[in-house]
């Protein structure tokens, strides 16, 4: 999960600790950036091979 938060951190659409937690916060950062992306494929908030693939192509590794 932490590479999830530091990822979404560089798109500032998460802004919490990178502490490794699938908290509320970092779940609504999901539901955010599936809804900005138009991601349907995976559940709302679920952090998914969709997600996944997106979120990886326009991030650096951290």
């Amino acid at each position: 999960m932490t590479e999830l938060q530091l990822r979404m951190r560089q798109l500032r659409m998460y802004m919490g600790d990178a502490d490794g937690h699938f908290d509320r916060h970092l779940e609504d950062a999901v539901r955010w950036y599936q809804w900005a992306r138009g991601i349907t494929s995976d559940p709302s908030g679920v952090y998914g091979t969709a997600t996944r693939t997106s979120l990886e192509s326009e991030t650096s590794p951290p």
